[in-house]
């Protein structure tokens, strides 16, 4: 084995000198990262034979499973008479348990190798640890495949979390030619043939130099494939059962004994492990589980699920990682959506959606209240996945069964859980249809009545809204529902705003954050997060702004709320633009829009419209249609922010391209629906751009309005940061003065004389 070191003294050398920082009190998080095959687990072997005897060791290894085990490589770190142990046991939050682990002596050093493979709790339970750390006198160690650094791998959003806290990032490479020459030493080999064929994998090397000097494997599988021919026919027929197990097992549950294995063990196919037997390294595995004809892997899986059962083994995701390989429809229909259920509590919805996803194909063989409680929570991990649209139409389906059924209690919960799936999805009206039939079946329900409460807030009737969430909020008090007050403290935040009681409001929101916080309901605090970033934006206290979007975006990026973080990524990439970074702007803007580009409800409700505000200011003709299509879909939602984020930026549009028919349109639908004192700064916006574009209002009195709203809307550039557009104010002659809007409706377009100017005060974009 030492020889599989060569050229790995930096990388130990370095982990070495993270423990004795640990041992001193500061602690770091080390990332070791590199392709399948490249030395990460012979580089931990070696590291962890030092930090056994220094200090604390708990090792984990994550599966190559389909959906991965619920916080598997918790249950596989966790002392068992630890308080993470526990907390695993009780079905309770972990983040603190493991804190406490971390904690209880000095050094500490937690190996999760194959980090890749883990689901979204451990991901989130990770990315907690390592941002906290450093204080703890504690060592995290990590192992990744090279997929895992590219943008898009669910891993990322840890690396992300990794960002400005003490790591330590090890990236091995492939031995050089030199190293490959010292391992092919006496054995006859071409070590340049070699080193050429392999690129220096050090488990290829292994597997070549392994192979009969008169057969040079081409990959591989080739090679492993030659090391199995090696062993006798029953040692390869227990090597092939073992090959459809992606993790150690029992050889007792496979049926074969480890006087068989043993002749597998001595050439270097497989290893005792503390689980079991499982192969020295998964490649290998790969590659004899690949060879397997389709039947006989079928075969070899249905018979792992036999032997689990038989064993009592209560691992639902290994269970269903076998039947679904085995095809074993019964098993997938029975375990599958308990799995999602136990996926979903523990916070790993990619997982959780994965499980539903598994057997919806099959949801046709289920009776009728079973088919409509899969729908029911099916729904409900698409919507945690951004995926609102999609989620409605599952959260319509589930409705017409449970209607079928005549269960009202059961119809009442669907109903309000589909409320806010339409609501998200854009559906405004359905919405309110749902949550108010919700509250007809339900009664008094805190539940059903703070989601009617909540839809009348975000479409701007605030003093219906006020009255409902208040008597929701004396509904949660009564049935002890802390995580639904605090969701009342939200909307009653908005309503309050949108009546004019800004500080009130503003403090209601705090409110409702810190009341979710003492109770830990995640979900309740990055939702808190949201509204009152949106809330900080309008009212332009840029200032704290900032501060509550940077803590906001760690919290959701931290807990796995992707929908939230998305939002407050919109208002850093909105802050950008204040700041005068268009590129960077327009960089994220475009990555948020792509990226929710199969979705038409409230993800690009916030950032198609400041997106085609950008490129409308850059003469982009794209903009246009951006527009026209953001405003068409708020139209259809009616939500006071989506209405107004899309009507703006319309509104700007018309007036850089000199389209008063559109301007108007806009302020016909926007104009009526900001009249409240809550939308004074969506108003005073509105009526800048429209003096802008010599628009005359037929009010009565709305001309001397305009002056006073565009000053109003319009904040100047001191300790408040200035305005998205206030470089384009400035470069219009009739944009700064008096601006009464008794304009004739006729002016022209600001874009030619910007242009002539070579765009004044708009910063070009960069070639980059």
């Amino acid at each position: 084995m030492a020889a599989t070191l060569l050229e790995r003294d930096a990388p130990l050398g370095a982990l070495i000198g993270a423990l004795s920082r640990a041992e001193a009190g500061y602690g770091s998080t080390a990332l070791i990262s590199g392709e399948a095959g490249i030395g990460k687990t012979s580089l931990v072997q070696a590291f962890t034979a030092v930090a056994g005897r220094r200090g604390r060791l708990l090792t984990a290894a994550c599966d190559d499973l389909v959906t991965p085990r619920t916080l598997g490589p918790l249950w596989d770190a966790a002392p068992d008479d630890g308080p993470l142990a526990r907390a695993l046991a009780e079905d309770r939050e972990v983040f603190a348990p493991l804190m406490a682990e971390l904690a209880r002596e000095r050094p500490t050093v937690l190996v999760v190798e194959d980090a890749h493979w883990a689901d979204d709790a451990t991901i989130d339970v990770l990315g907690y640890a390592a941002r906290r750390v450093k204080s703890l006198g504690a060592l995290l160690v990590l192992t990744v495949r090279d997929e895992a650094l590219a943008p898009g791998h669910p891993l990322h959003r840890l690396l992300g979390v990794l960002a400005g806290e003490p790591v330590h990032r090890l990236e091995l490479s492939p031995l050089s030619r030199e190293a490959v020459v010292a391992l092919v030493n006496g054995t006859g080999r071409d070590a340049e043939a070699l080193h050429a064929l392999t690129r220096g994998n050090p488990f290829f090397v292994a597997e070549a130099l392994a192979a009969s000097a008169d057969e040079v494997p081409a990959s591989v599988k080739d090679a492993v494939l030659a090391r199995l021919r090696g062993v006798s026919p029953a040692c390869q027929e227990a090597v092939e059962r073992l090959s459809v197990v992606p993790s150690a097992i029992a050889p007792g549950l496979l049926g074969v004994s480890l006087g068989v294995l043993a002749e597998a063990e001595q050439a270097g196919l497989v290893e005792a492990r503390a689980g079991g037997i499982a192969f020295r390294h998964e490649l290998a595995r790969r590659a004899v589980e690949q060879s397997l004809p389709e039947l006989r892997r079928r075969l070899l899986n249905a018979e792992v699920v036999g032997a689990l059962r038989v064993a009592g083994v209560a691992d639902r995701a290994r269970l269903l990682h076998h039947a679904l390989a085995a095809g074993d429809v019964a098993t997938l229909l029975e375990e599958g959506p308990a799995a999602a259920r136990e996926a979903a509590r523990a916070g790993s919805h990619r997982q959780a959606l994965a499980h539903y996803e598994t057997v919806m194909p099959h949801a046709a063989l289920l009776d009728a209240r079973a088919q409509a409680d899969l729908l029911h929570g099916y729904g409900w991990e698409l919507y945690n996945a951004a995926r609102f649209v999609e989620a409605a139409a599952v959260g319509r389906r589930a409705l017409a069964l449970y209607e079928a059924l005549g269960d009202e209690r059961a119809l009442g919960l669907c109903l309000v859980r589909l409320s806010r799936l339409l609501l998200m999805a854009g559906e405004t009206d359905e919405a309110e249809a749902a949550a108010l039939r919700a509250v007809t079946l339900l009664g008094d329900n805190a539940y059903a009545t703070l989601y009617l409460g909540a839809i009348l807030a975000l479409s701007a009737r605030h003093v219906d809204a006020m009255a409902v969430l208040e008597r929701a909020d004396r509904l949660a008090l009564v049935a002890s529902r802390p995580d639904l007050s605090a969701l009342c403290l939200n909307y009653l935040a908005i309503a309050r705003v949108e009546a004019g009681e800004t500080e009130r409001g503003l403090d209601t929101m705090r409110n409702s954050i810190a009341l979710a916080t003492a109770g830990g309901h995640y979900e309740e605090i990055a939702r808190g997060y949201v509204n009152l970033v949106e809330l900080l934006a309008r009212v332009g206290e840029l200032e704290e702004l900032e501060r509550w979007v940077r803590d906001g975006l760690a919290f959701a990026r931290e807990r796995g709320f992707w929908s939230h973080a998305y939002n407050m990524e919109v208002h850093e990439c909105v802050l950008r633009l204040r700041r005068g970074d268009w590129d960077g702007a327009e960089e994220g803007l475009r990555a948020l829009a792509e990226s929710a580009a199969g979705d038409t409800g409230f993800l690009t409700a916030y950032s198609v419209p400041w997106l085609g505000r950008l490129l409308a200011r850059r003469g982009d003709e794209a903009a246009g249609e951006l527009l026209a299509d953001a405003w068409e879909r708020a139209e259809r939602a009616r939500t006071l922010v989506g209405l107004a984020y899309a009507g703006l930026a319309r509104v700007e549009w018309a007036w850089l391209t000199g389209d008063d028919a559109a301007a108007r349109e806009v302020a016909a639908v926007l104009l009526p629906r900001v009249s409240h004192p809550g939308g004074a700064w969506f108003r005073g916006e509105l009526l800048r751009y429209l003096a802008r574009a010599g628009i005359a209002l037929d009010a009565p009195g709305e001309g001397a309005a305009s002056a006073a709203a565009r000053r109003e809307g319009s904040p100047p550039a001191d300790s408040r940061g200035g305005t998205p557009d206030v470089a384009l104010v400035g470069s219009r002659g009739d944009g700064d003065g008096d601006g009464d809007g008794d304009g004739d409706g006729g002016a022209a377009s600001p874009v030619p004389a910007l242009a002539a100017g070579g765009l004044a005060g708009l910063p070009p974009k960069s070639d980059r």
